[in-house]
């Protein structure tokens, strides 16, 4: 007897999730996360040489989560929700790197169970929906990171599930708008997808809506009390807006979340343009055919909510970036918009006919499948920090030093290369106020045979540690 198509298309998504979480380097944001809810949100790094293995203890949870929500009010900029679970998680599991990420792959699954729940209630088609979705690089890339995307993705998507059973009572609404304020305590952004569902189910009705509402309302006011003390923080992390920089970055973007960063693994040239130029079509085609298609489709009233759903995290990043004067568009910040827009193309695609509706679904799976590919194992869309620390292993060994930026704040650089450090690897931290002559003098008291120095250039204090470690030389070792 056959497993059902949705058990294997799940099965399928766990080995993957599992297999990504595994072979991804870690990532900047992780550290923030891990010390967060560890001891110290910012580690007091020494100033002197010390070996990796020294300060594992700076990655350990807190042994309390009551501090989790001060440092996330003085220190961050996201609601506590997935921090207070991570911690717990933590507690019981240990910091490690790829048993943290475990929790994301969980939420990730429960996200596409939901996603299978929403296409039977709306009688859209399942296993397109589902492969179309998990094939998506920014549903993969932060459904396995050490961060809250994949918990509010599956809360949202619960949510939404809950708002299209309405009409059998108000238990329905008031737990959707439970879940969705839930997914809004555990990233910001999903509060724009829960009031495109609050302005959908008033148009349905404005009883079921008011009920939905009061679920909303805790998380909403829990939400003012962290975003209003969190709002100046960050500043000049993203560049001024306008908008045809606005309008670049969104296409940019949606393009990475649905297709990948198959250009990055092509050299320059021709063959990079032609590359280019043909995801393009196929992104401009993706988007189009909904709207095309949109009469056919338009007979279901889930449609409309989808349809909002979508939409309604672009606007808000557009919304963000003219109240910031800033363009805060990243791939990872368009995977909320992901799976109803899948839900869309994948019934827009059923509308074709037969043949080209499956040729359409095939060349599209396979194009996601190759992306797919490079993100497990292609470290051009991998950040560098662990790539670094293996190849300043191999040059320096044991014996060695390594020179590595601290960065503005000694987390995001500085915890992503200790993850992939071995323990006996020496290193020293560097930050812009050292001087040639001070960093001359410190490295005059050890007896270094190798020092290696890791040029990073992740953020603006990394960048103006540049030309000081550009002028350091090698001692009898190689480092590329």
């Amino acid at each position: 007897m056959r497993p059902p198509p949705v058990l294997t298309a799940l099965v399928f998504a766990g080995l993957l999730l599992a297999s990504a979480a595994r072979l991804r380097g870690p990532e900047y944001d992780e550290g923030y996360t891990a010390f967060v809810t560890g001891t110290t949100p910012r580690p007091d790094w020494p100033t002197v040489p010390f070996r990796a293995g020294e300060i594992r203890s700076a990655f350990l949870p807190s042994p309390t989560p009551w501090h989790i929500g001060e440092n996330l009010r003085r220190t961050d900029v996201h609601p506590p929700l997935y921090f207070w679970t991570v911690w717990a998680w933590r507690r019981i599991f240990g910091p490690d790197l790829w048993r943290g990420r475990l929790l994301s792959v969980l939420f990730s699954l429960g996200a596409l169970t939901a996603l299978a729940a929403i296409t039977r209630e709306a009688a859209f088609p399942v296993l397109p929906s589902l492969l179309v979705t998990l094939g998506s690089y920014g549903f993969v890339e932060t459904g396995i990171a050490l961060r809250g995307f994949a918990m509010a993705q599956c809360l949202m998507l619960s949510g939404l599930w809950l708002l299209l059973r309405w009409p059998y009572g108000r238990r329905a609404p008031l737990a959707a708008g439970l879940l969705l304020g839930a997914a809004s305590f555990t990233n910001y952004l999903t509060a724009f997808t829960a009031v495109a569902a609050l302005l959908w189910l008033a148009a349905q009705s404005r009883t079921r809506a008011a009920w939905l509402l009061i679920g909303l309302l805790p998380f909403t006011g829990a939400n003012l009390f962290f975003f209003l003390a969190q709002r100046d923080s960050r500043i000049g992390q993203f560049p001024p807006f306008s908008w045809g920089g606005m309008a670049q970055a969104l296409a940019h973007a949606a393009g990475g979340a649905l297709l990948g960063g198959l250009p990055l693994y092509v050299p320059s040239g021709l063959w990079l343009g032609l590359l280019t130029g043909l995801l393009g079509l196929l992104l401009a085609a993706m988007l189009a055919l909904p709207c095309l298609l949109w009469r056919r489709m338009a007979n279901r009233p889930a449609t409309a909510l989808f349809a909002m759903a979508a939409v309604a995290p672009v606007l808000g990043l557009g919304l963000m970036g003219l109240a910031a004067r800033s363009i805060p568009v990243e791939i990872r910040y368009l995977c909320f918009a992901i799976p109803p827009f899948t839900l869309l193309l994948a019934q827009a695609i059923s509308c074709l006919p037969r043949r080209t509706g499956f040729s359409c679904l095939a060349l599209l799976l396979a194009v996601q499948g190759m992306s797919l590919a490079g993100l497990l194992t292609r470290t051009e869309t991998m950040q560098p920090e662990g790539a670094a620390a293996r190849a300043a292993w191999a040059a320096a060994g044991p014996r060695g030093l390594v020179l590595l930026p601290r960065g503005n704040d000694g987390v995001g650089i500085v915890s992503a290369f200790l993850t992939a450090a071995p323990d006996d690897l020496h290193i020293l931290l560097v930050t812009p106020q050292m001087t040639g002559p001070a960093l001359a003098g410190l490295l005059a008291k050890g007896d270094w045979p190798c020092v290696v120095p890791v040029l990073i250039d992740a953020d603006r204090d990394s960048r103006a540690t540049l030309p000081l470690l550009s002028r350091v030389k090698n001692r009898h070792c190689q480092f590329r």
